[in-house]
């Protein structure tokens, strides 16, 4: 479906990240992988996408915060694969705080992994995807691009931040072959949120499945998790030809929260 297509996903050593790297190579494409994590375990990683479906799998350490870092990210995927078809902005972080004691570094952070990368990510690959007249690019925004919670300024403020960036850029390609689209999902069971519950159980006393429905669920009215697997096929479907008429789009995956 996807073969002879390139491909980078930040944030895709983990969690949704990876899931959709997983999903891209095994629909045909070249990757490059970029995150965080073990060096050994990266690489096991890579080898593994790479082996398991007979695709070149590269991986970047590109720093999301450093916008030199991500343009050179960019052109080292151009450089190796011959082109970039496919640009997945998954790359996020989080902190949950009142406003008044919300630390300034955190807001930096925030704003400059969850909104500021994708920018400079697009920036550089939009050039080679027009010249070529085809590009995918993927934004994974959140339920949180929609709608608000408190505590969450800097999250909310990103995610809301990519939800325009992403119409904004769809209008400029339009006429280029490339699409632009965000996804939005709800509350997804990665590894980092179920390391979360034991301890929320415990600090709340209420049971895991406790809290899994009535604190981790509450605004989904599925009372159902997202799965990774269901993000990433809505976004292989998006960087497939199929979806050459959906741009400018913020598509929540969100169990109807957002209907609310």
């Amino acid at each position: 479906m996807l073969q002879d297509r390139n491909a980078i996903v930040t944030g895709s050593t983990s969690g949704i990240g990876l899931g959709i790297a997983e999903t891209l190579a095994g629909a045909g494409a070249n990757v490059m992988i970029n995150g965080l994590g073990d060096a050994d375990e990266i690489e096991a990683t890579r080898a593994r996408l790479e082996n398991a479906n007979d695709v070149r799998v590269l991986y970047s350490g590109a720093n999301m915060m450093d916008p030199a870092a991500i343009a050179a990210m960019v052109a080292e995927a151009e450089a190796e694969f011959g082109g970039l078809d496919i640009l997945v902005n998954n790359a996020g972080i989080q902190h949950v705080e009142p406003i008044e004691t919300f630390p300034v570094e955190k807001w930096d952070a925030i704003i400059a992994i969850n909104l500021s990368a994708a920018f400079h990510a697009m920036r550089a690959a939009v050039p080679g995807m027009k010249a070529r007249g085809f590009g995918r690019i993927v934004n994974i925004a959140s339920a949180h691009a929609l709608v608000a919670s408190p505590y969450k300024t800097a999250y909310v403020a990103a995610k809301h931040g990519i939800a325009g960036l992403t119409k904004t850029v769809a209008l400029e390609v339009a006429e280029h072959g490339v699409t632009v689209n965000a996804i939005a999902p709800g509350y997804v069971l990665t590894p980092l949120v179920e390391a979360q519950i034991p301890d929320t159980a415990e600090a709340r006393g209420l049971t895991e499945d406790e809290v899994k429905r009535d604190v981790l669920l509450a605004a989904q009215p599925t009372k159902q998790f997202v799965t990774i697997k269901q993000v990433a096929a809505l976004a292989m479907f998006l960087c497939g030809s199929r979806a050459a008429s959906i741009t400018g789009t913020i598509m929540p995956v969100d169990g109807g929260w957002t209907a609310q």
